[in-house]
């Protein structure tokens, strides 16, 4: 006998993200849909317990959805939205009660704007980075760009990162910030430079997800393409890629050694997928 899961029954269209967290007393589940709509339900009873909406600036369909580590107290949750409009919005959020948060303007305190507006279109993904006490929020856009905003400065931008074509995913490690989207390319930046240090290519479609393993020492990415790749993050790993494209880019084929891409996978193997992909 199949036993069948709650359903969670109020969005009119795609349901693009979804969260756990504890409000009060509850743990709810917090979605995010197509719909334009923001909805909080009781995960005990799997009713609604709020649908927030814009009333101001027109939300399009959500992308992503995250709790701010800093600022949510045991009795009311911040949380940040990301849609396909530019705007970053946050909402403080209780048992009872929605407010949408105004911002400050960078560097006039007393100025408010209506939400987070340092990109130009669509925000994919945002990530509070934990590993630093004041827990700046990145952020990654359809305009091209990873940016960090600094909580202390207003969330506006303190750094951008110039990925190119619709950023889909940011990760970061101490060592590295890591990004990828529509380019099909896996991009890995110095974070004490903010310059690009290597390149990782395989994928034959948009990657979409980004989820870094072993305590900073791989990364693995997920594509349109159909699958889910490591790669790794030790310096002298990503040295070795470089090296290795270096060399094919001059002619040069070692002794011994197999052909291999960005990916770590060797030529034949990268035929053999993409004779896959043309089947499929």
């Amino acid at each position: 006998t199949k036993t069948p899961g709650r359903k969670y029954s109020g969005h009119a269209d795609f349901v693009k993200t979804v969260i756990c967290t504890k409000v009060g007393s509850k743990y709810v589940l917090i979605s995010g849909g197509a719909d334009k709509k923001i909805i909080v339900w009781d995960i005990e009873t799997g009713s609604r317990i709020h649908t927030i909406q814009d009333q101001s600036v027109s939300m399009m369909a959500l992308q992503h959805l995250v709790i701010d580590p800093i600022e949510s107290t045991p009795d009311a949750v911040v949380l940040v939205s990301a849609s396909s409009d530019p705007h970053i919005r946050r909402w403080r959020i209780t048992e009872s009660t929605v407010e949408q948060l105004k911002e400050a303007l960078p560097n006039e305190p007393k100025s408010m704007r209506h939400s987070i507006l340092e990109h130009d279109t669509t925000v994919y993904r945002l990530f509070f980075d934990t590993n630093d006490e004041d827990a700046d929020l990145w952020t990654s856009s359809g305009d091209g760009t990873a940016k960090c905003l600094s909580r202390q400065n207003g969330f506006a931008t303190e750094e951008t990162i110039k990925h190119g074509n619709h950023v889909r995913a940011i990760a970061l490690t101490d060592q590295w910030i890591i990004t990828a989207g529509r380019d099909e390319d896996v991009k890995v930046w110095d974070r004490t430079s903010g310059k690009l240090y290597c390149t990782l290519e395989g994928h034959y479609n948009e990657v979409t997800d980004l989820v870094v393993l072993d305590g900073g020492s791989l990364v693995a990415s997920v594509s349109i393409d159909g699958t889910v790749r490591k790669w790794p993050l030790h310096r002298h790993e990503l040295d070795k890629i470089n090296e290795e494209r270096e060399d094919k880019a001059n002619g040069v084929q070692k002794e011994d050694a197999p052909e291999t891409s960005g990916s770590g996978m060797t030529a034949e193997e990268e035929a053999e997928l993409a004779a896959l992909m043309e089947e499929d």
